[in-house]
């Protein structure tokens, strides 16, 4: 039997390229015989890079940029050949640099210079994976590391944008001609509104309910004077805005699953599988919205393989998992409770691994 190992991250815990081998190592305990594929997963959030370089190759290069509240972090690039460079805004301005804390006051201003970095060493095609963000300023910091200019200061999140009135966007786009930028989105949500990035994620950043409306009121003021009618496509809300402010730039956008999927021939390897297998941390109805399981299912349905999720808490029922394309979906914590997946995350994933080969392994 040929089983395809496709996961996402295991936020907080396993990357998805540990996730994908801890599920291969526990499926071969319990029938060696198989052959396992691996695949790890992203959709422009964290691990993009990581798996992008674990299926491309490629050199990546060690950086330091600002974090969402100025501090100096460490972040990659990934460098490709003809040019061609893939950052993760996520090792900039991830929530798990802002700890869900000062989401208003948080910027984007590191991902402008990681976009910088890469043109200085030598890119002229830059892809941005965007997800799993802890700001929510409209890419304003983003825009300002680039070298745009406004009436208020761009550094210092949402709430220094509060009464913007004039946005100059001509020196980024200077410093940007001959470089084309690709976006890879994890959602697609617009800028604002009540699908937008403030009323849609803001919450889970750490901005107040009572917060939410003057937030959006403030993205919303300045999409005006940056590009209203931007902020209404497709992935403008993704990370917080940053979709928003590389596309007033010109930026492409795909879905980020896609453009995994591509790099690593999804497709192809699911025809040649008898069984699929993918998963998250947390897999839930919210899957479906441009997350890994729900595309890994897609495209395991297309060649007519069943797919199998495992995750880390299963928080949906049997009917909306069907309706995600997922055949069964397995759950660590009610396997070995929560202590021990927290504990022992690969160990106890390569378990529950075991567990489901008994049941689809012949």
């Amino acid at each position: 039997m040929r089983v395809l190992i496709a996961p996402d991250k295991f936020a907080g815990t396993l990357t998805a390229v540990e996730a994908a081998r801890a599920i291969a190592d526990g499926w071969l305990r319990q029938a060696p015989g198989d052959e396992v594929d691996l695949a790890p997963m992203a959709d422009g959030g964290p691990g993009f890079v990581d798996v992008l370089h674990e299926a491309l190759g490629g050199d990546l290069a060690a950086l330091t940029v600002s974090g969402p509240h100025g501090e100096p972090v460490p972040a990659t690039c990934l460098l490709g050949s003809q040019g061609r460079a893939w950052v993760e805004s996520a090792q900039a301005c991830g929530l798990a640099l802002t700890g869900g804390e000062r989401a208003e006051s948080a910027t984007t201003w590191g991902v402008g210079e990681l976009v910088m970095q890469a043109i200085e060493a030598g890119a002229t095609d830059i892809v941005v994976g965007l997800g799993g963000s802890g700001t929510n300023d409209g890419g304003a910091g983003l825009l300002g590391a680039l070298g745009a200019t406004a009436d208020r200061p761009l550094d210092q999140g949402a709430a220094g944008l509060a009464g913007i009135g004039q946005v100059d966007l001509a020196p980024a786009r200077e410093r940007l001609a001959g470089v084309s930028l690709l976006c890879a989105t994890d959602v697609d949500s617009p800028l604002t509104g009540l699908f937008g990035a403030t009323k849609t994620f803001g919450p889970q950043k750490g901005i107040a309910e009572e917060r939410l409306p003057a937030v959006d009121g403030i993205l919303e003021a300045f999409a005006a004077v940056t590009g209203r009618r931007t902020a209404l496509e497709k992935g403008a809300g993704a990370a917080g805005g940053l979709g928003f402010a590389l596309l007033v730039l010109g930026a492409e956008r795909r879905p980020g699953f896609d453009l995994v999927a591509d790099a690593v021939r999804l497709e192809q390897r699911a025809r040649q599988a008898d069984l699929v297998i993918t998963g998250e941390g947390a897999f839930d109805f919210s899957s479906r919205s441009g997350k890994v399981p729900y595309g890994v299912a897609t495209v395991a349905a297309e060649a007519l393989r069943p797919c199998v999720a495992l995750a880390g808490r299963v928080l949906v029922g049997s009917r909306e998992m069907r309706a995600l394309g997922i055949e069964s979906a397995h759950s660590l914590v009610d396997l070995v409770g929560e202590e021990r997946a927290l504990g022992d995350p690969a160990g106890s994933l390569a378990t529950l691994s075991a567990r489901v080969a008994r049941s689809w392994s012949r």
